[in-house]
């Protein structure tokens, strides 16, 4: 083996200490990204799955768009996620929004009953109604904000993971295609109003 001048030694070390510092900065930055979307999406996303009053209003309102048909399979879908958004906002900076939890519970007992008994609004009221109890939703979730959260990608999850809901909603719905279909649709709007009004009475 070759010896090497010891002062080609002396000059290798500053770069090797240059490309270690950039190894470790670089892992350090992944794991910080990774602690971010951590701590803000998944979050976000494990928020309305993990509580069975958010569930059941948002599937819902998929299931009630599915029933009313036409626009309605879309339009409510979409205007529940992007005024939730709005509630989110309002629960993020704090403003006083009285009677939230009832709000969340009389969402499921309200949609829950106008699948049951096969109500059909206006797509105008239908979405008046969505809104409304969307806020609550909404609000909910911005005001359980973590602190070390990002709020951005904790909004994106939780809009995210309702978008998802909902998508099981109309699933679960296109069966009023047919009359056994339209039954258990029925049925099913019934268990979501019957454990909306447990979630107000504080039975669930």
């Amino acid at each position: 083996m070759k010896n090497v001048h010891p002062m080609a030694v002396t000059a290798w070390k500053p770069g090797v200490a240059c490309l270690l510092s950039l190894f470790f900065a670089a892992s350090a930055h992944a794991h910080a990204d990774a602690a971010t979307l951590a701590g803000g999406f998944a979050t976000g996303f494990m928020h309305p799955v993990l509580g069975w009053d958010h569930v059941v209003a948002m599937v819902a309102v998929g299931l009630w768009g599915a029933f009313l048909g036409d626009r309605a399979v879309w339009t409510l879908p979409v205007v529940f996620p992007v005024v939730m958004a709005f509630g989110g906002v309002l629960g993020l900076l704090g403003v006083p929004i009285p009677f939230v939890e009832t709000g969340i519970a009389l969402s499921a007992v309200v949609i829950g009953a106008m699948i049951a008994t096969a109500s059909r609004p206006p797509l105008w009221v239908a979405a008046i109604v969505v809104g409304a109890f969307a806020i609550f939703h909404g609000y909910a979730h911005g005001a359980e904000l973590p602190e070390a959260a990002n709020p951005l990608l904790y909004t994106a999850g939780f809009m995210v993971a309702t978008g998802l809901l909902h998508v099981g909603g109309i699933v679960v719905g296109l069966a009023v295609r047919w009359p056994t279909g339209a039954k258990l649709v029925r049925g099913i709007g019934a268990l979501i109003s019957l454990a909306g009004v447990g979630f107000l009475t504080g039975a669930l």
